[in-house]
Formats: structure tokens, sequence, C-alpha cells
């Protein structure tokens, strides 16, 4: 009966802790494919001010980034440290979505731009609130390895269910909503997933519990920021896994900004962004529930190469493939299946750092260490929209026109293809010095013998 309950929790808190990247991404996703168009082609804002835009908003949201960190780590309720922001943030977030998705058509240029900002910032405050808890977290949901790589694979499962829905229908809802019109249909979309979200992020609160909750509210530890900072400092491998963020994410997120572009200019199909999109999305789900299976026989490390390999592989078949569909896709399949298996381990091995510097400084750092990596992921999104927007104005895009230049269909394949493959070659190199793996059982161990002592 024990080890029944026991694998009923174990499920309730995976399925509760995954879900809360469904919600994320129900919204996030639409943020990462349509955004950039939905300013361009449906607000008419100038590439160049929105690019500006993105920087400027990824500066002031890395600085929001290490106050969520600093405060998570100063959270004392009894429901824990990280799990309050996802019942404090869920309401907020979906409503700064429907927002950013709802420029008012009678506003001129500058009224749009600052209304973009407002919105915008908004938005990435709250995404900030509810996402680095879902890092911050996993540390204190359980002390072992293995379960930390089952929950970080069951999240991935469910990001890339939240992407697959908005990859495979957003378009078509945009269209069956606004009637044609695609200004009230991404408006009535967002709406409608940011109501599914937050009820998501409801769902999430009840079923997760944090390990130790008693224990920390006795404890009453008065780390300060300088402390978590000068743990963090001597965390050797936090500083190779941070470092990899920027390359990592950076080239993703600049890819799929640039997806429908891409498809549409370059090679000639809307239809098959859609379905590029959806590849993306659903196809690596076995990848995915392999990632446990994988990361049990092989270091974390080894997982995350690998892995990278073979995403690179399919984004130079999609190089290659010109605008062949049928090869498109199956480059598509291939870069989806490494690409998911990559996040899922990344993910499993961002709670590891946690515990190399509990164990070198005594300075448990979950939540500064998760913001600070959530800051390096808005840099990356930063330079990511930036880079996209400069190339767009460089190129010079036409927003809505069926024929490009020349110039321009250069800029989109160096954001979609270019680009991208060589920040995943750098992300590989970078990792290839992360060493944890090794020492890490050894770490866990005297973690362990210390806690029976005290």
């Amino acid at each position: 009966m024990t080890m029944t309950m026991n694998k009923m929790f174990l499920w309730r808190q995976r399925i509760g802790y995954g879900a809360a990247d469904f919600a994320c991404n129900l919204i996030w996703q639409m943020i990462s494919l349509y955004l950039l168009y939905y300013y361009t082609d449906i607000a008419h804002l100038n590439g160049l001010a929105i690019a500006s835009m993105f920087v400027v908003c990824r500066v002031i949201d890395g600085i929001t980034d290490l106050l969520i960190g600093y405060a998570i780590d100063k959270t004392h309720t009894r429901w824990g440290k990280s799990r309050p922001y996802f019942l404090w943030g869920a309401v907020p977030f979906a409503l700064f979505a429907c927002l950013a998705f709802s420029v008012p058509e009678n506003f001129s240029a500058s009224s749009k731009l600052i209304y973009c900002y407002i919105t915008y910032i908004g938005l990435s405050f709250m995404y900030t609130v509810v996402n680095i808890p879902m890092a911050s977290i996993l540390p204190a949901l359980t002390d072992n390895a293995q379960e930390r790589t089952n929950l970080a694979t069951v999240r991935q499962f469910f990001a890339f269910l939240g992407a697959s829905l908005v990859s495979a229908t957003a378009l078509h809802l945009v269209d069956v909503l606004g009637n044609g019109n695609e200004q009230a249909g991404f408006r009535w979309v967002m709406l409608l997933f940011g109501v599914i979200g937050a009820l998501v992020f409801f769902f999430t609160f009840f079923n997760v519990r944090e390990l130790h909750v008693e224990e920390e509210d006795r404890l009453d530890k008065k780390t300060t920021l300088k402390d978590a900072l000068r743990s963090l400092a001597q965390n050797t491998p936090w500083k190779i896994f941070a470092c990899n963020i920027l390359f990592m994410w950076g080239g993703y997120f600049l890819q799929t900004g640039a997806l429908v572009y891409y498809y549409s200019a370059v090679v000639g199909s809307r239809e098959l962004s859609v379905t590029v999109a959806t590849i993306l999305s659903i196809a690596p789900v076995i990848s995915n529930l392999c990632t446990p299976f994988v990361a049990s026989r092989l270091e974390k490390r080894t997982v995350f190469l690998g892995s990278s390999l073979i995403q690179l592989l399919g984004l130079m078949l999609i190089w290659f493939a010109g605008n062949q569909s049928v090869l498109i896709m199956a480059g598509a399949v291939i870069s989806g299946f490494g690409y998911v298996m990559k996040n899922s381990i990344y993910f499993s091995m961002q709670a590891d750092p946690v515990d190399y510097g509990l164990w070198k400084t005594g300075v448990d750092t979950a939540g500064t260490l998760s913001a600070v990596n959530g800051f390096l992921g808005k840099v990356a999104q930063a330079l990511a929209g930036g880079i996209s927007g400069i190339l767009i104005a460089w190129g010079g895009y036409v927003g809505g026109a069926s024929v490009q230049p020349a110039s321009a269909i250069l800029a989109i394949e160096a954001m979609y293809l270019y680009i991208p493959i060589g920040c995943i070659i750098l992300s590989m190199i970078i990792m290839w010095f992360y060493r944890l793996d090794r020492i890490y059982p050894q770490i866990m161990k005297e973690l362990n013998e210390k806690k029976v002592l005290e």
C-alpha cells in the first residue's frame, strides 16, 4: 500500500510540475513564433524599433530576474519557497499575454510603440515570476538525481504538448476567431490561452510539494545576496553551464522567431511553417520519453552532447533540402528529436550545480542560480531579437509582400539556419568542459551524511 501511495504521489507531482511548462508554452510559444510577425505585419511597427525594444526590455527583465531569484531564496511560507509564486503569478501572466497581442489599431506609431514597451515589460516580468520557480523548485522536490531527470522529462513532455497545441492550432484559431481579421484573431487566441494557462498554474500549485519546508522555517538562515553571488563565483560547473545558455538559447530563439519568415519568404509555403512547427512539437515526444532511460546509463553531459549533434544534423539536412518539403520535414524530425532530448537533460542538469554550490560553500542558491540562468536566457533572447530586427531591417524585408529582395532572403536564412548552426557548435564546445557528473554521487553522499549529523 505504501509503495502504491508513493507511486501515486510521484506521478501526481510529476504531472503537476510538468503542467506548469504546458501553461508557459501556451503563451511563450505564441511569443516566440508570432510576436515579431504580429508587430511588423499586423501592428505595422518598424522592425528596427522593435529590435531596440527587445534589447531594452531584456536589460530591465534581467534585473527583475535577479530580484525574483533573490526573493525566492528569502521566501518562507507554509507552502515553501518557490511554490507560492505559481499561485501569485498565474492571473497577471495571463492578463499581460492578452494585452501584448492587443495593440490598439487607432494609436499613432509612437503610441503603439509605448504600448508595446509597457505590455512587453509586464509580460516578461510575470513570465519571470512563474518561470524562475520552475527551475528553483526542482532541487526541493526530490534529492534523487534520477527522479530529477524524470521530473525534467515530464516537464518537457508537457512543454512540447503546449507548444504542439500552439503550433498546430494557433494560426487556424486566429482565422476562425477573428473571422479573417488577424488583429482580432490574435487577441482572442491569447485570451483563450491565457485563461487556460492560469487554470493550469493553479493545478500546479495544488499538486507539488517542497521537501524540508518546516526545517527551512526553523533554520531562519541569513543568506544575503552577496553570499549567494560569492557562492556562484566559486561554482565552476555552473559557470560552464551558464556560458552555454547564451549559445544554446540564443540559437533557439533566433530560429523560432524566423520560422514563419523562412517558410513564407524563402521556401515559398506559409503552410509548411505550420507543418514544421507541429513536427518540432509532436515528433520529438519519443526522444523525450527515452531521456530517463538514456540518462540512467550515460553521464548527463554525454547525453547533452549527443543530442546536440543529432539536432545539428537535422538542421544541416534542412539547409541542403532547399524547397524540397519531404527532406525539410525529415530534417525537422531529426533536429526536433535531438533538441527535445537536449532540453530534457538540460533542465535536469540545471539543478545539480545547486547541490555543488551547497557542498562547496554551504550556501543554498537555488533561487539566485535559477534567476541568473533565467537572466542569461533573457539576454540570449534579447540578442536574438535584436539580431533578428537588425537583419530584417538590413535585408529590406517588406511586411506582407509576396516577393522579397535577395538581401532579405539572405538575412532570413542567416536567422533560421546559419547562425543557429554556429550556436549549436559553440554550445557543444563549451559543454565539453562540464565535469560535474563524475563527482556528483560523492557530493550527494557527503551532503546526506551532513544532514544526518545535523
